[in-house]
């Protein structure tokens, strides 16, 4: 039977930190490059995030390819370097984990191996199972490693699953947190009041994944009637693809929302920032095509900063869209107080050593 989390692990991840989402490191001929791809990690430390997942979208889900595997070599990497700074016991590791269950179970094995501490269980491509079938699965994994669910939106693989889904799901032995990501406000609804429903409730943070709504996720409180009775509830936290650039800043952002929760008051500027980070999420993510440019647009970033040498992904095809760099130029342009270039600056060298 798998164990519990560590226990500062364990008060972290309740107590909501920045989780970003991985970027893979290539070089011009899209091969994997090892010195940037530990520099990336080094700079989520640096920038305060509490921890990292690795082997998820925005690591590109084509590292499982056979021609490819990539799986292993950047979920070691991660972890080497996670112990080298000497946060093992506190950060928080969380491995993707993907495909029909002897797949994922594989994959539950290796970052258990590797010392992951959960593993973020897709449902994407598995459009004809049902959700008896993906309970079941879920079910196997989390007696190899602690699950955080995901609820991955439509638009870059994933599916509508039912509020019964998501009920059943948190009373999963074993399931600690769900990445609440189907950019739906009754969708992440449906989660939460699951969540609230349930017998484990106080096991389970919520983090969002909906990186069109981040803040107003994060200053929410959900109040879910039950048997008669209010129980209130937060996203605390969140792991996002969004937060894998202008790290620093996020972190510092989250800082800000804690206090405002703690205080009770909610600042209007808050409020405006919230608008403000979600139009740089359209431009680094581009819904306007789909979000076809979500991972070149993330590396585009990157790239600007020194930190990736290219935007060069595994599927030669995948590019920005059109007009997309220049949605990039504009949001830098009127959001300057977002990003953390001067932070990078400032550490690029010792990160790239």
């Amino acid at each position: 039977m798998v164990q519990g989390l560590r226990p500062a692990v364990a008060k972290n991840l309740y107590e909501g930190v920045v989780i970003p989402a991985h970027p893979l490191a290539l070089d011009a001929s899209r091969k994997l490059d090892e010195r940037r791809q530990r520099g990336l990690t080094r700079y989520y430390l640096a920038a305060g995030a509490g921890g990292v997942a690795v082997g998820v979208h925005t690591t590109q889900f084509e590292i499982r390819d056979r021609e490819i595997n990539l799986l292993e070599p950047v979920l070691r990497l991660a972890a080497e370097e996670v112990e080298r700074a000497g946060k093992t016991d506190s950060f928080i590791k969380v491995a993707g984990i993907c495909g029909p269950t002897a797949q994922a179970l594989h994959e539950a094995e290796l970052a258990a191996k590797l010392g992951y501490d959960l593993g973020l269980v897709s449902m994407g491509g598995l459009h004809d199972w049902s959700e008896a079938d993906l309970l079941r699965r879920t079910e196997e994994i989390a007696k190899v490693i602690p699950v955080f669910g995901f609820y991955l939106q439509p638009a870059v693989g994933g599916r509508v699953l039912s509020a019964a889904f998501w009920r059943e799901f948190a009373e999963i032995p074993g399931v600690m947190a769900v990445k609440i990501a189907p950019f739906n406000r009754y969708q992440t609804l449906d989660v939460v009041r699951a969540v609230c429903q349930s017998s484990r409730r106080d096991d389970i943070a919520l983090y969002t994944g909906n990186d069109d709504n981040i803040v107003a996720d994060l200053l929410t409180i959900y109040r879910v009637w039950v048997d008669g009775k209010p129980v209130e509830k937060r996203i605390v936290g969140g792991l996002l693809g969004h937060w894998a650039v202008w790290t620093h800043a996020a972190v510092r952002l989250l800082d800000e929302i804690k206090r405002a929760r703690e205080s009770g008051m909610i600042p209007a500027e808050l409020l405006v920032r919230g608008i403000a980070v979600t139009d740089a999420n359209a431009a680094f993510f581009d819904p306007a095509h789909h979000f076809a440019g979500c991972i070149p647009g993330i590396h585009e970033v990157l790239r600007r900063q020194g930190l990736l040498a290219g935007r060069w992904c595994l599927r030669p095809d995948e590019e920005l869209s059109e007009g997309q760099m220049e949605e990039i130029d504009r949001v830098y342009r009127e959001y300057p107080e977002l990003n953390d270039d001067w932070f990078v600056q400032k550490h690029l060298d010792e990160w790239l050593s």
